[in-house]
């Protein structure tokens, strides 16, 4: 049996906020108490939004919480020509199908509609038709990759400390899901799946946001013939306002809290990490899932 591995994988689209530093401390915890490997992979797929200086910058972050990371890191803008293969693979068994559709396009033809991550839930407008000799995406025909993987879906998600159980994934609710962009030969889904397979991960620790997401990766990692990690996904950091923190929201940077003075120590403890036996500072806990 493999030793346990786990990976916190940031994206550098934006400066890490709390919430970040919640899960890579709640992941290095985990490694921790399994006496396993905790790695950084680096999540640069989107060529327009992530900077080689957002990487720098999320690296030091990290550093400066004391957070340390084998090497190498994985970038996977240097995994292009693996998540392509991947692509091709599946292009020639049927389960993927070229979409020249715009958002507009999709919004309007989706109604009301939606996946999970209550974005427009695509109709299949361009299921069957010719590779088109213009820019398109690839998209997961599901009924056809149901007919090669029919289920039941599970997996088995563990709670820190806890018996571990079994949950029931419904990949169907996503509906025919992007596999590789217009710009890049892959998403976030394809990537996710096929990397922590090479990294040999065993244990997945991430947000709440991205729990629906895993019935998707489930089947993927079916179609493929890959492993399927054990998951956490944690409750949320918010702010006052109720809602979780984010970089499209301009949440507070760990950058912005260390320029006003802010401490790693402080921090960890904030977020209820580190702390003596005793201390007296109430801890921010996320919401549970």
């Amino acid at each position: 049996m493999s030793s346990p591995r786990l990976r916190f994988a940031p994206s550098p689209n934006g400066r890490l906020h709390l919430g970040h530093a919640y899960s890579a401390l709640l992941n290095a915890e985990v490694a921790r108490a399994l006496r396993g490997d905790l790695l950084l992979r680096i999540e640069d797929i989107d060529p327009a939004r992530c900077r080689p200086e957002l990487t720098d910058a999320l690296v030091a972050d990290l550093a400066w919480l004391g957070l340390t990371f084998p090497e190498p890191v994985w970038r996977q803008s240097a995994r292009m020509s693996t998540y392509r293969a991947a692509l091709d693979g599946l292009r020639q068994r049927g389960l993927i199908y070229p979409c020249t559709c715009t958002r507009r396009e999709i919004l309007a033809a989706a109604g009301e509609a939606r996946d999970p991550d209550g974005a427009p839930l695509y109709p299949g407008t361009c299921r069957g038709r010719p590779l088109p000799d213009t820019p398109h995406a690839w998209r997961l025909d599901m009924a056809r990759a149901l007919e090669v993987c029919p289920g039941p879906f599970t997996y088995s998600a563990f709670a820190p400390g806890e018996p571990g159980r079994v949950c029931t994934a419904d990949p169907a609710r996503w509906g025919d899901a992007v596999l590789g962009r217009k710009d890049v030969p892959t998403s976030y889904h394809l990537a996710v799946v096929l990397d922590d397979a090479a990294q040999g991960i065993t244990h997945v620790v991430r947000g709440q946001d991205l729990e629906a997401a895993t019935d998707l990766h489930v089947l993927l990692q079916r179609l493929l013939g890959l492993p399927t990690p054990r998951y956490h996904h944690h409750g949320l950091i918010r702010d006052a306002a109720g809602d979780k923190l984010s970089k499209s929201l301009r949440s507070e940077a760990l950058a912005a809290l260390r320029e006003r003075g802010a401490s790693a120590a402080e921090l960890r403890a904030r977020l209820g990490f580190g702390m003596d036996e005793g201390e007296a500072r109430q801890p921010l806990h996320p919401t549970p899932p």
